[in-house]
């Protein structure tokens, strides 16, 4: 009991530390001068355009790298799952690469500000902002809730219930949102990072250590990266909707873009980016498979709770605190977007002008944490957290990537064919889950996604009477007033 009570001083301790870092580093940077609704929704949302590419980088590694990853990828207790990770380099990629320099260009907040500008219609900036939230909310708040509380339950080997747990989580994560902002959150990441990727490549080590580095008697079918089709992922998925799925995270995802959109200049953004890349190629990898697979080994087929139990029985008791510190802050990043979407593309369109950003971050905040609660016990029966994510997660990627697609490879497409695709494109994807299965569903996935783009260009042309172009290069601002663009060169 008393080495225990060490472990959970420990967690305090590195908490209250990087929450102090945090403080300091905020607190002497430079803030935005503007005092407008523009220049206060940079401020908090965008960290002041103000994040080097070190802290782009270290925000976005560990947005993605949280206990729903850690827990959810660990759990499946095979190989084949790292196939997600080294597809994310590619994500980051076209990110860095093809969308990155169109939101620098268009002076973007949100992702979605650039639906809006390129078919002219707030509209289809509010339709896809609501799904990003409905996917937020619903989806990924109460998943990362839940995988966090089990990872402390089980690392900890506490009696406590998840909700307890969950409660606590959501409340430390929400401090960094409220009190600090963007800034504070990739701050927090960046320094949460750092240790989280140590302790994790100790965890492997040590949990490789534990079988005296020997796999044998572990099943072939768990150590393989080509999957069959019955498989979490078919060797087939690879070319049909796995790319599609990296680009809609990584390249759209208001949680991930917004870390690179909020540097002084595209350049530094994009720097920040490729680090990400090089972390998400050399060091993730084995962070996300080896530990479930050792547990495989160590104490059968346990799932979800394999990556607490690992961490807990291979780690010192004082460091297992630390890695439990290092995890809690992502939570944060994506109520921070969550937060950026509803005010800037909802609350000031249809609920008038904001007279104070950080108040109504806080009360929106608080709003999200809540309904996030709610919904913990409904994904405590899940198998697997990361299979489930990922399943839900097509109900909104793919209609809203196609949203994007069309708006940047096309032009005199209307607003009102876009938004068409995408309601009947979460329905398809909807029957494709609960009623109608034909095939894995990231192949359905890329049938999604083909089948929305289709119809927004059936629909512009035949309902509308538009007369489409495909056009390709580099987006072009008309003027510095006129942030419409009609055409790409």
């Amino acid at each position: 009991m008393d080495m225990q009570y060490l472990q959970i001083a420990v967690f305090f301790l590195i908490s209250g530390l990087i929450g102090l870092a945090t403080y300091f580093k905020c607190r002497d940077a430079k803030k935005s001068e503007d005092h407008s609704v523009k220049g206060e929704n940079k401020e908090v949302f965008l960290a002041g355009g103000g994040l080097s590419w070190i802290f782009v980088a270290g925000s976005i590694t560990l947005t993605n790298l949280s206990t729903d990853q850690l827990v959810g990828m660990n759990g499946n207790q095979m190989a084949l799952l790292v196939w997600w990770e080294f597809a994310a380099v590619i994500g980051l990629i076209i990110l860095a690469k093809v969308f990155l320099p169109v939101y620098y260009r268009y002076g973007c907040t949100t992702t979605t500000e650039l639906l809006e500008k390129r078919y002219n219609d707030h509209r289809i900036r509010a339709l896809v902002s609501i799904l990003f939230l409905l996917g937020n909310i619903f989806i990924y708040l109460p998943v990362m809730l839940y995988g966090g509380s089990l990872f402390m339950q089980t690392m900890f080997n506490v009696d406590l219930p998840i909700i307890v747990l969950a409660v606590a989580f959501a409340l430390v994560g929400a401090a960094y949102a409220v009190f600090g902002g963007l800034r504070a959150v990739a701050v927090s990441d960046t320094y949460s990072g750092v240790l989280l990727l140590g302790l994790g490549l100790l965890v492997v080590f040590l949990a490789l250590k534990a079988i005296n580095f020997d796999f044998s008697g572990i099943p072939a079918q768990r150590l393989t990266l080509i999957g069959d089709k019955d498989s979490p992922i078919p060797w087939t998925t690879l070319f049909t909707g796995m790319i599609f799925i990296q680009t809609y995270y990584w390249s759209t995802n208001q949680t991930i873009t917004q870390r690179a959109m909020a540097s002084p200049s595209l350049e530094e953004g994009q720097k920040g980016v490729y680090v990400a890349a090089v972390v998400r190629l050399m060091i993730v990898p084995p962070l996300i498979v080896l530990p479930g697979i050792v547990s495989y080994k160590l104490y059968g087929n346990i799932g979800d709770a394999a990556y607490g139990r690992i961490v807990g029985d291979v780690l010192p008791m004082w460091l297992s605190g630390a890695f439990a510190a290092a995890v809690l802050t992502s939570f944060n990043s994506v109520l921070n977007s969550s937060t950026a979407l509803y005010v800037c593309d909802i609350h000031e369109k249809y609920f008038g002008k904001v007279a104070n950003v950080p108040k109504l971050n806080a009360v929106i905040t608080m709003g999200f944490v809540c309904i996030a609660l709610l919904l913990v016990p409904v994904y405590s029966g899940a198998v697997s957290i990361i299979n489930l994510l990922q399943q839900l997660n097509g109900l909104l990627s793919m209609p809203i990537l196609s949203a994007f697609i069309v708006g940047l490879l096309f032009k005199n497409v209307d607003a009102r064919a876009a938004i068409i695709a995408v309601v009947v494109g979460v329905l398809e994807y909807a029957v494709f889950t609960f009623v109608w299965t034909p095939t894995h569903y990231i192949h359905l996935m890329f049938v999604t996604l083909i089948c929305c783009v289709a119809i927004a260009l059936i629909a512009n042309r035949f309902l509308f009477g538009g007369h489409t172009e495909l056009v390709f290069g580099q987006v072009k601002k008309l003027s510095n007033d006129d942030h419409h663009v009609t055409s790409m060169k």
